[in-house]
Parts: C-alpha cells; sequence; structure tokens
C-alpha cells in the first residue's frame, strides 16, 4: 500500500479550541499516536525517517496524528493545557474520526496523556503503548528553569543541544540537523514552549500507573539520553501486567535509528490483542476518578435556629446549586445524604474548579461548605464509584476549613498547567486509610 507523502490535515472542535490531526492508513484497528513535547503533523513528513516510520505504523493500523493543543497547527492556547484538558482533545479526535476504541500510544512527554487517559477511561482504550516516556521516579537530571528554555528556544545553539540528546545519530546529518531545528521552531512559540516545559517539569504521573488496566507495552532504548531507562523500568513494575521491552539504542525519537525494531514490538503487541478480529469487550470494573465531597458548616445548629421548615427550603436551595455545578464541571452525583455530596469527575481540574463554585455561590445563601477531593483508583458498583479512594476522599473533606477546598497530594501532582495553586497543609494521618498523607489547599482559578 502506497501512502500519500502528506495526509490531509483536519481540525476537531474541543470545546472552543481546534485540534489539527491526519488520518493515515485504513488498517482493521485504530492507534492515537500522542506526540512529544512538540509537533507539526505537516512538516513532519518533510523528513525521510518520520514518513517512514508513521507508513510503517500505518502498515497494520488506521493511524491517527496530531498536535496537541498549543502547539503545531493547532489552536494556539493562553497558558498552560493541563493533562485533562488534552485527554478531552484526544475523545474530540476520536469521535471526530469515528473511532469508539483505540490502542493510545504516547512517546517522550505524550506518555503521561497516554497513560492517564488509559486510566481515565479504559472503556475506549483497547491498549497502552509507551515509549521513551517521561515517568522517572527521581529524573536523573535537573530540568532546566522554563525561563531559560523560552530564552534559549529556536537559537542553534539550543536546537543542536537538544538534538544531541533526542538524536545523537544524527548530529553529523545537516539536513536532518536543518530539519529538527526548522521542527522545533514550528512546533512552538519560545512563550509556548515555556508554558509547555513548565508541565513537563510540574507534573507526576507515577501515582497513576497503578491504575492502569488495560493491556499495556513499555518499550525504552537503554540509553536513552532524554528519558533514564530506569523511568520505563519503574512504569513497568507499576503497571499491572505490562509488558516491558528494553532496546539498544541511545536516541530518544523512535524514528531515529534502529526505528523498525521498536514498531516490530508494537505490531507484535497490538495485533496480538487484535488477533481475534477485534478488540475483548471492555469489561472495567476499576477506573481512575477524582471524588469530591462537601459538607455544610454547622448544619445542626442552623436547622435548629431556622426550624424545619425553613430548613428544608435553605436546603433544596443549596441542593440545587451543587447540581448546577456538577452539571456544569461534568461531575456526577453519586449521594446525597443530609447537608453533604459525594459527587466523581472525570478530571481533577474541573473537580476544584467546581467545588470552588460551590463554596462561593452556597455563601450567597449564609452558608458555608467544607470540601474535600481525592483522585485514585475506584471500583465500579452498579455505576457508582466505591473503594478506598472515596473513603480518602472523605476524611480528606473531614479536615477542610470552612470555605476551603483541601486536596490530597495526587489531585496536586496531576493538576500541572491548570492555573491552580495550592497551600501546603501539612501532613497528616487519615482515620481508617493507611499510610501519611499530604495535603494542599487549592486556591481559587479567576480564570
Amino acid at each position: 500500500m502506497i501512502l500519500p507523502v502528506t495526509p490531509e490535515t483536519r481540525y476537531a472542535r474541543s470545546g472552543d479550541v481546534s485540534i489539527a490531526y491526519q488520518v493515515v492508513g485504513d488498517g482493521p484497528f485504530d492507534l492515537v499516536f500522542a506526540p512529544g513535547f512538540v509537533s507539526n503533523v505537516e512538516y513532519g513528513w518533510e523528513e525521510p525517517t518520520l514518513e517512514r516510520f508513521y507508513q510503517r505504523l500505518a502498515s497494520f493500523c488506521r493511524l491517527i496524528i496530531f498536535d496537541k493543543r498549543g502547539t503545531g497547527l493547532s489552536d494556539r492556547v493562553s497558558g498552560v493545557p493541563d493533562l485533562e484538558t488534552r485527554m478531552d482533545d484526544v475523545r474530540a479526535i476520536m469521535d471526530a474520526v469515528g473511532s469508539e476504541r483505540a490502542a493510545v500510544m504516547g512517546y517522550s512527554e505524550g506518555g503521561a496523556l497516554a497513560a492517564l487517559f488509559a486510566a481515565t477511561y479504559p472503556e475506549r482504550t483497547a491498549a497502552l503503548v509507551l515509549y521513551g516516556t517521561f515517568l522517572d521516579p527521581d529524573w536523573s537530571r535537573a530540568p532546566q528553569e522554563p525561563a531559560v528554555v523560552g530564552q534559549r528556544w529556536g537559537t542553534p545553539e539550543y536546537s543542536d543541544e537538544l538534538l544531541r540528546e533526542d538524536a545523537p545519530s544524527k548530529v553529523g546529518d545537516e539536513d536532518f540537523r536543518r530539519w529538527y531545528a526548522t521542527r522545533l521552531r514550528l512546533g512552538a512559540s519560545p512563550a509556548a514552549a515555556v508554558t509547555l516545559w513548565k508541565m513537563v517539569v510540574e507534573t507526576d504521573p507515577r501515582p497513576i500507573l497503578p491504575t492502569i488496566h488495560v493491556p499495556t507495552l513499555i518499550v525504552h532504548r537503554v540509553g536513552d539520553r532524554t528519558c533514564d531507562v530506569k523511568g520505563a523500568r519503574f512504569a513497568a513494575e507499576q503497571i499491572p501486567g505490562a509488558a516491558y521491552v528494553e532496546l539498544p539504542g541511545e536516541d530518544h525519537l523512535p524514528w531515529v535509528g534502529d526505528s523498525e525494531a521498536i514498531v516490530a514490538e508494537i505490531e507484535r503487541f497490538l495485533s496480538g490483542i487484535w488477533s481475534g478480529g477485534g478488540w475483548d469487550e471492555p469489561e472495567p470494573e476499576r477506573v481512575l476518578s477524582t471524588v469530591l465531597f462537601t459538607d455544610i458548616v454547622g448544619s445542626s445548629e442552623r436547622a435548629a435556629s431556622l426550624g424545619d421548615r425553613a430548613w428544608r427550603e435553605l436546603l433544596e436551595r443549596h441542593h440545587g446549586i451543587v447540581r448546577r455545578q456538577l452539571g456544569r464541571f461534568r461531575g456526577s452525583e453519586m449521594d446525597a445524604a443530609g447537608d453533604g455530596f459525594f459527587a466523581s469527575f472525570d478530571g481533577p481540574a474541573r473537580a476544584i474548579r467546581c467545588a470552588h463554585a460551590i463554596v462561593r455561590d452556597v455563601n450567597e445563601l449564609g452558608l458555608e461548605v467544607r470540601t474535600g477531593l481525592h483522585t485514585g483508583e475506584c471500583e465500579l458498583v452498579d455505576g457508582k464509584v466505591a473503594g478506598i479512594a472515596v473513603h480518602t476522599g472523605a476524611r480528606v473533606a473531614s479536615l477542610a476549613r470552612p470555605g476551603e477546598v483541601l486536596v490530597s497530594s495526587t489531585v496536586k501532582d496531576l493538576v500541572a498547567g491548570s492555573g491552580i495553586s495550592f497551600e501546603d497543609r501539612g501532613v497528616h494521618a487519615l482515620k481508617g486509610i493507611p499510610g501519611e498523607w499530604r495535603l494542599f489547599a487549592a486556591a481559587r482559578d479567576e480564570a
């Protein structure tokens, strides 16, 4: 099969942002390819090694490539796009191409996005592939400050420095060197590079790895200069049942060096899962979710002072506010007992913003609420979430101050780029929950 040199670029609408994507090939199943730090879906085809890499992947699947928001041909955005917003973009692309379920592959910085998507939406993720990803539990080299990246972005010296890490085997190839430098400039402006780099250094995807329950393949080159191999080994230990393949080489870019070895492992893995002519039916029993608990402060005293009828009317108005904000932020009501609510979300930043909106709006009723959030693996029981992550969220809420949105460290680690800031509330023991937990108060994001 001969593929077009440059496939047609289309746009998927995700909220009010347009995401550029291309579909390559017509294989029996879909593979969504989440790119690394920056990309440009059209200019990528100018480099023969990348063209061959795409063609080889598309020889056994329908390959879906895209530019993350803020990069390449996708809309530029203000601020740093957080992971859950990027997950919305992936879902929008899948919907646009009619893909109900797909294998999702992330390389380099795209690995955190792919991993979070697989944990959050197992019903839409048939398999997960990670190559050369930033999942190092102890980053061996100190990352540059984002401001330094912005100052140096686009200069020949900085492009050459990145090339020596990303593709050391291509340092002496003048044509590749020019293409690589141009691709960086076409992939992101200096300001965009700063915001993207901030997300890289602030996001910690480690807590979500044990919550991934889709078939997973991890491929890594042992001498990768950009992403230390110990990060891949750590991920292989943390993701249940993950297959791990270590290959020789120092190049970070998967289309440089012996790219055929990488693609062959991916084809073998995905074709084996697809061998029956289709993906196994998704039956997720566990899913990554953010749980939110709310509780009215001093409800008993207020009810006694108002009387039953007035208190019931006030509660109805309170409940209306909470449910309105849950709908606005895509939260799912799990339970409403007395004066409190229990809800779940598919993204922690949305949950935090919902909590702040509830705190603000019920205050107009003369009420104060305390709210607590935690992100973790939840069991699915009759359409509702349950398990220790739910109990953890409830315990976090019990420690919140009036009007405060208190979150676990896991929530904080996953919202890099959301614009939400935090104040450390110290380490706490949560009743009935093993270990010690560092908690943070989330500041209201005025944006």
